[in-house]
């Protein structure tokens, strides 16, 4: 009898004042930086009440590699490679947006055949970076085959881009002036192939997992991320599409030739839960691999013989001033600070990353979850912690 445990079914509710005294303390969790839901090396500090998550507190810092700093002594060609190692599954549209935000002040024109075949690689590294998404997401909920499907077509465009950049993942392919390398008929050829193919393999895919009754309920009503907190915290790309929220940059601030193109903006709709749930994020990007498709289509027709390089100073000494560029990345906007005293090195290059801003969302979404939950919101933000941070 000594060890019987007594249940007290007098207390009623939580504001009973013997509620109180069964209450358990909470349990600090570290989540990382290793652990295989962070998606990285972030370690998000959650104190927890049995399952349910109080508090997450991300740490960021562990890949910090004084990028910002070190482009001060590195001149404009030499930071290319650098700008690579932020979002290194998206390392083409990293490079995009520095290339152009070079080349307006220098005032180099950026040939045609150059143009598109900077659009062509953006978008494949779109459907690049979200198939990497699709994978691993599958995987933080216990489904493992989608990244095998998902990695079958990425390999495909990292052998595209070894062939024209020599490497399978940091490139530097998009140079101040073009393009370092032109692409071949055969190499447009089958690009076109694979965007045939692609279309039914994403529709097979969202059979696979979105549809499916097991991911739903994971995601579904998950993470909700509503307009106001969108708004407040800054979000972009995905995030604040999944909420409902119709703002894509190649569309309402075309650069480059993006104006060219017919495509949409997907949204989300909150079909299977609530707006701006885990499940809208995911839908975003799945449909957003299809408008990558139509815009690739587009590109591979428009797309004329031609130089792949402008005409650029050897060496490239930028008109004192300064300028703020953002692209549409496939996490989200991506913006490039540059001001320059007129030398050969950058006097100051700040980067505004959309991870970092989604990462310090978490704070706010987490209180209430559980921890499960809590993994699956990690992985619809989506976040490279290169990017974050720099």
């Amino acid at each position: 009898m000594d060890n019987q445990i007594i249940i007290n079914e007098d207390i009623e509710s939580p504001t009973d004042p013997e509620f109180e005294r069964l209450k358990t303390e909470l349990l600090t969790i570290n989540m990382g930086p290793q652990h295989p839901a962070t998606h990285g090396v972030l370690r998000v500090e959650i104190q927890t009440d049995s399952e349910i998550v109080v508090k997450a507190t991300p740490h960021l810092g562990y890949l910090h590699r004084c990028f910002e700093k070190h482009a001060e002594s590195v001149d404009y060609r030499g930071v290319i490679p650098f700008v690579d190692r932020m979002d290194y599954l998206a390392a083409m549209n990293m490079e995009l947006g520095y290339s152009i935000a070079v080349e307006k002040m220098l005032g180099t024109e950026v040939p045609i055949r150059a143009e598109y075949i900077r659009i062509i690689c953006s978008e494949l590294q779109r459907i690049a970076s979200h198939l990497m998404y699709f994978g691993t997401y599958a995987i933080d909920l216990g489904a493992f085959t989608p990244f095998l499907y998902a990695f079958q077509e990425r390999e495909f465009i990292l052998r595209i881009f070894e062939e024209i950049s020599g490497a399978r993942l940091l490139y530097n392919y998009f140079w101040i002036g073009g393009v370092w390398n032109d692409m071949t008929s055969d190499q447009l050829k089958r690009i076109s192939g694979f965007v045939d193919r692609m279309e039914g393999e994403l529709d097979k895919y969202h059979n696979l997992v979105g549809l499916n009754k097991i991911f739903i309920e994971r995601t579904a009503n998950v993470g909700v991320i509503d307009e106001e907190t969108a708004y407040s915290y800054g979000a972009t790309g995905p995030v604040l599409r999944g909420s409902g929220i119709d703002w894509d940059l190649r569309k309402k601030r075309p650069y480059s030739i993006y104006d060219k193109f017919d495509f949409d903006v997907i949204v989300g709709e909150g079909t299977q839960g609530k707006l701006g749930d885990c499940w809208d994020r995911y839908y975003v990007r799945m449909m957003e691999m299809k408008e990558s498709i139509k815009i690739i289509r587009q590109a591979l027709e428009g797309i004329e013989e031609g130089p792949v390089m402008g005409k650029v100073p050897k060496i490239i000494k930028l008109p004192k001033g300064e300028i703020y560029l953002r692209t549409e990345c496939p996490r989200g906007e991506l913006g490039y600070h540059i001001i320059s005293d007129g030398g050969k090195t950058p006097y100051r290059l700040k980067v505004k990353s959309s991870c970092f801003t989604h990462v310090s969302m978490l704070p706010d979404l987490a209180p209430g979850q559980m921890i499960a939950d809590f993994v699956a919101t990690i992985g619809s933000i989506d976040i490279v912690l290169g990017e974050v941070d720099r």
